[in-house]
């Protein structure tokens, strides 16, 4: 780290302390030249992403929408926010590891749909409902079909592996 003061490229960590929110480091250096004294901040580098919506307007990626529309799908189940939070944080991390900063919205729902068909199958129905924009019963009812022929083949699964 380069010394504000005097440019000299040598300096000694003091202390770290890690922040309060935990997602940085205060770091209190020393110059080795003139001895100054300095604070750093060491900070994951956030991933900043576009959504890029039917119409093919973009958009930016705003979390706190995305908690919203899952807390809306969870409300009243057993569904705690830290499991809502874990589910957008893994969902993050998936598009932060394919690397494009243009998302489309249908990949974002179907990482959601995924990680909730998994937590609660109701909150999972209800995201779809919105989702998939359920035009009548007959698509909210198809959707339940498929979610109980699903449930249907995991159980034959799980026996025939334990035969």
């Amino acid at each position: 780290m380069r010394c504000p003061k005097c440019f000299h490229d040598d300096t000694k960590v003091l202390e770290s302390r890690l922040s309060h929110d935990g997602r940085s480091i205060r770091r209190r250096r020393c110059c080795l030249k003139c001895n100054y004294r300095f604070t750093t901040y060491e900070k994951e580098e956030e991933f900043i992403f576009q959504i890029k919506k039917k119409d093919g307007r973009l958009e930016p990626y705003i979390r706190e929408k995305a908690l919203k529309s899952v807390q809306v799908a969870c409300q009243k189940r057993p569904v705690t926010i830290e499991d809502m939070e874990a589910l957008l944080l893994n969902m993050e991390r998936k598009l932060q590891d394919e690397g494009s900063r243009v998302v489309l919205s249908q990949r974002i729902g179907d990482l959601i749909m995924e990680v909730l068909h998994t937590l609660d199958k109701v909150a999972y129905v209800r995201f779809a409902s919105v989702y998939k924009e359920f035009k009548d019963t007959d698509e909210f009812m198809a959707e339940l079909t498929a979610l109980r022929e699903k449930a249907a083949q995991a159980v034959q699964n799980r026996m025939v592996d334990q035969s």
